[in-house]
């Protein structure tokens, strides 16, 4: 069976390490602090002025002063601090963010990026997705494999408008991982695939130039 969304979210938390500063889009992306091994020391920023965001509440734990980014009501670590929006956007692109997890709508075989505006909808912005995906050292995209209507979203070039270029490192969808090749000719590797999804539906389902990594093929 293909990834459920908590399913992507754990394994997108394999992507963290000791000492790392990390910002989590909205979205499946926010599910990654309920990942954080107890034994990891892994800060999570969150871009509207917190630093130290813990795993979601439970019902007794619910502060409605307590969000990030998405406006989801979320808890505290030991040292959590709280800053100005302005300070928060210094520290992103100051390039003090290790690792940023983010959705997307689409995603480029070349590493670009497509995850704040469908034409013909309304919008309030971009937001920080700019500055996150050009002010950190590294990004994952953590999003479904395909759109509500069947359509790839993993593809040889976005049609959307752009939030960065050449910027994503790796793709996480209900299928599997993909590194990407945003420095080189393009192209996506298939690095680990779901439990119970083949090499050939994710071949089907895939726009982008793809390639199988030999531990994958084996």
């Amino acid at each position: 069976m293909p990834w459920t969304r908590d399913q992507i979210a754990a394994r997108a938390a394999k992507e963290l390490q000791d000492g790392f500063y990390v910002n989590l889009g909205i979205g499946i992306p926010t599910l990654v602090s309920n990942y954080v091994p107890e034994t990891m020391d892994v800060t999570l920023q969150s871009e509207n002025g917190m630093m130290g965001v813990g795993p979601f509440p439970l019902e007794n734990e619910v502060d409605p002063d307590i969000i990030n980014a998405g406006k989801q009501t979320v808890t505290e670590v030991k040292g959590t601090s709280y800053f100005s929006s302005a300070d928060s956007f210094g520290m992103i692109r100051g390039g003090h963010i290790d690792l940023s997890i983010l959705g997307a709508m689409e995603v480029a075989e070349n590493g670009d990026l497509a995850n704040w505006m469908v034409p013909g909808k309304m919008v309030k912005g971009m937001g920080g997705a700019m500055d996150l995906v050009a002010g950190v050292r590294r990004v994952v995209v953590v999003m479904e494999h395909v759109s509500k209507d069947g359509a790839s979203k993993l593809l040889d070039q976005c049609s959307l408008p752009l939030t960065g270029q050449r910027v994503v490192d790796m793709v996480i969808t209900e299928l599997g991982v993909f590194s990407v090749d945003k420095k080189g000719s393009g192209g996506v590797t298939l690095v680990e695939l779901a439990d119970g999804v083949t090499v050939d539906e994710v071949k089907a389902k895939t726009k982008a130039k793809l390639r199988i990594d030999a531990k994958v093929a084996a």
